[in-house]
């Protein structure tokens, strides 16, 4: 069952990259879930380069709750990082998974901290 699954997502991945790349002036913000954490990094496609990341596994991060709740505390973090390195409009990159639960609550968070999508 778990092959089914991620087959279905890398298909989904395939089709949204096709569409989307980041620029130096737009960065791409992706988004990877795991059961024990979640991760977003800002990405410049172009040069290849990932300008900030933050993590809720990372030694630095500090919020309790749930996940969801934790998902939007990483948000907050990864858009105040970005400003702070010059970057306010990004393009959203949900890396296969559906826009909902966790990854909704990172953008929500992303987006109350000052990023733009």
């Amino acid at each position: 069952m778990a092959g089914i699954k991620l087959s279905r997502r890398d298909r989904i991945k395939k089709g949204i990259r096709k569409r989307l790349t980041g620029s130096a002036e737009r960065p791409r913000l992706s988004v990877y879930r795991s059961n024990k954490g979640i991760y977003a990094q800002v990405i410049d496609d172009i040069n290849g380069k990932t300008i900030v990341s933050a993590s809720s596994l990372s030694k630095d991060f500090t919020a309790d709750g749930n996940k969801t709740e934790q998902s939007k505390a990483v948000g907050k973090a990864v858009a105040e990082k970005a400003l702070a390195a010059g970057v306010s409009q990004v393009v959203f990159d949900r890396n296969g998974y559906l826009y909902h639960g966790r990854i909704k609550s990172l953008a929500e968070g992303a987006r109350e901290a000052g990023l733009i999508f």
